[in-house]
């Protein structure tokens, strides 16, 4: 089981001077041979299911073509059993330290960490998680040639040629405010379930815990937003068959577990 001890995603102490000179330099993004253009469909292959109902909505059709995602780094890691850490931007201290507590959790427990590279609780996930010499997975709302938000451009190439980066936007297009829910929404498929950290009434991350709904994936709500009285959203999903309340790392490991013992 794992343990809770609180875990801080960043290494010693450096000046301001030396953080921010290896960001001076622009991003560089993967180089077009390292890209692989797969479908959903190939990266679930034998792993995760699309419940038929759902198909064509994510690409599937008659003639068997689906949504295409570019892949650059090591697409073995969605073999993995893989969960979603997810929240807000604008992260309280109290839940950074719950996400990063929870990707060092998992990590340790051998469970790729997927999110989505924003700023707050996707950032705080991501770094733990390779703080600790765990996998990760990023999928972003830009294409693979840019990087949003610019302060994260160290850490994407980082993920890209060490772990796993997948945007289901083509490199060269432009982006648009709607992309990043429906970068919400290809994660949930991507990953075994996912656990919202902190989020607001108006957050992107609840277009992922509806997709999780649809997809028939597991979702998690820390017991912290499930307590705010100042929440509604949190109770739209109670009744939902997969929903658990997040109390600690294992409540995830065992459900999980549970879905892999089935026939």
């Amino acid at each position: 089981m794992a343990t809770h001890a609180h875990v801080s995603a960043t290494g010693g102490d450096r000046t301001m001077n030396e953080r921010s000179k290896p960001n001076d330099r622009a991003y560089q993004p993967p180089h077009p041979d390292d890209i692989r253009i797969m479908t959903v469909g190939e990266l679930l292959a034998g792993k995760r299911q699309i419940i038929p109902r759902q198909q064509a909505r994510l690409g599937y059709d008659a003639e068997g073509l689906e949504l295409r995602v570019w892949c650059a780094g090591d697409v073995s890691l969605i073999r993995e059993s893989a969960v979603s850490i997810v929240g807000t931007r604008n992260a309280s201290p109290e839940g950074s330290a719950r996400a990063r507590r929870l990707a060092k959790e998992l990590s340790e427990q051998a469970v790729v960490v997927f999110s989505g590279l924003a700023k707050g609780i996707d950032t705080e996930a991501l770094r733990s998680a390779i703080h600790v010499g765990g996998r990760v997975a990023a999928v972003i709302g830009t294409p693979l040639d840019k990087a949003y938000p610019a302060e994260n451009k160290r850490l994407q190439e980082e993920i890209y040629r060490e772990h796993l980066l997948i945007s289901q936007f083509r490199p060269g297009q432009r982006v648009f405010p709607s992309h990043f829910p429906e970068r919400n929404k290809l994660m949930a498929a991507l990953s075994d379930g996912t656990a919202i950290i902190e989020a607001g009434e108006t957050s992107g991350t609840l277009h992922q815990a509806a997709e999780c709904v649809r997809l028939g994936r597991w979702l998690f709500i820390t017991q912290a937003v499930m307590d705010d009285a100042t929440l509604s959203w949190p109770r739209k999903f109670e009744g939902y068959e997969k929903f658990r309340v997040l109390r600690h790392t294992g409540d995830v490991i065992g459900a999980l577990d549970v879905e892999h013992d089935k026939p």
